[in-house]
């Protein structure tokens, strides 16, 4: 694959690393929101059947995306946070059950299950990274498994680290969940889209997905999948857009109980919308032709020889092993060099979270950008 910048509006004074932080805009989907912002111009042009078209297209590309054989189990969510709330607000759970998550976890993947904690009266146990630069993945991915027992009743994680890019062995994992009857809810906002994922594989019973990063759609939309567990579950939102029937606009006043078949319970109120779903469409549809391998296979070809080349005395980054190619930290041993300084007189895009740098190119970017990075920790 050949540097995509030409299908993005970026600036060639900025060197975007930062993709894990928004993704930039594909010219192809800020066309398809100009578009979506016309077609409001003129209602009547819009159709009953334009509440719920437009919305398959987005299930059944997700769908391709991760490797899930029934669309009609992905779900139109505004946010990450609203797609672990139906989770959290559908999981029996009493005093002493254990719910395991990762330390310096992103909060929307933490508030919930402290709600549930403060409910419940269950137990959060979070699995700090361990205390050393040498095998940190390796160990960490060890310290999950060993804390999975009879008393785990959810593990809810990434599948990388979003801070460091730490990868997760979500197949072993998985593995262990089931042996104890927990479940698996996987936030894969920052990795779904840039490494590949399969759900027929990892067989979660929950997917969550903001669509702003890699996804590369707009803010304040983005995809779900709910597995069988969650096939009874009750909303958190009572629309009139997730029952049974709703296609049928002259009966919509024959109110019913039953909601639609599947994940569709879950979709949010005015999940049609008509500006932002063209324009996940755009992202999605350009992510299939990229193919997501494709995606990882040009990070990783990007940083691997600038990667092995950095002072080790000096920063550590995660072992490759363990590390993904399209988002990965950068932790300062020696503060002799104020990096994010110069980073920033470079007008080098990365982001700060906690104790290291994050970096996290794309297609658009080359290797004089990523050479350009490295020469900073010098």
């Amino acid at each position: 694959m050949r540097c995509q910048k030409s299908k993005f509006i970026l600036s060639r004074k900025v060197t975007y690393l930062n993709c894990a932080y928004m993704s930039p805009m594909l010219k192809k989907v800020e066309k398809a929101g100009i578009k979506g912002i016309k077609k409001k111009r003129k209602p009547y042009q819009i159709l009953p059947n334009d509440f719920f078209k437009t919305s398959e297209v987005v299930k059944k590309r997700f769908s391709s995306i991760v490797d899930c054989e029934n669309h009609n189990r992905i779900t139109i969510i505004p946010s990450a946070s609203y797609g672990l709330a139906n989770v959290v607000n559908n999981i029996s759970i009493k005093e002493k059950d254990e719910i395991i998550l990762l330390d310096e976890q992103f909060p929307s993947n933490v508030y919930p299950w402290l709600s549930l904690k403060e409910r419940s009266k269950a137990k959060l146990v979070f699995i700090k990274r361990p205390d050393t630069l040498v095998d940190s993945g390796k160990k960490w991915n060890e310290e999950i498994l060993n804390a999975i027992t009879n008393k785990t009743k959810v593990v809810a994680i990434g599948n990388i680290h979003w801070a460091c890019g730490t990868l997760f062995d979500l197949v072993a994992i998985r593995k262990k969940t089931k042996e104890v009857g927990a479940l698996l809810i996987i936030d894969g906002t920052q990795s779904i889209g840039a490494l590949p994922f399969s759900i027929q594989k990892i067989q979660p019973d929950a997917l969550i997905c903001a669509g702003y990063k890699w996804l590369m759609g707009p803010y304040s939309i983005g995809v779900a999948y709910y597995g069988k567990i969650f096939d009874n579950g009750i909303p958190i939102e009572d629309n009139w857009i997730n029952r049974k029937g709703s296609e049928n606009f002259s009966g919509l006043i024959n109110y019913s109980n039953n909601y639609g078949e599947f994940a569709t319970r879950y979709n949010v109120g005015e999940q049609s919308n008509f500006i932002l779903l063209p324009m996940l469409i755009a992202g999605l549809n350009q992510l299939e032709n990229w193919g997501v391998e494709n995606i990882q296979n040009y990070c990783k070809n990007l940083i691997s020889n600038e990667v092995e080349k950095v002072n080790k005395k000096k920063y550590w980054i995660e072992n490759k092993n363990y590390r993904a190619n399209h988002l990965f930290g950068i932790k300062q041993l020696d503060n002799k060099i104020n990096l994010i300084e110069k980073l920033k007189n470079k007008k080098i895009s990365v982001s700060i979270r906690g104790d290291k740098i994050r970096v996290s190119p794309h297609v658009y970017n080359d290797k004089k950008e990523i050479k350009k990075l490295f020469e900073c920790l010098t």
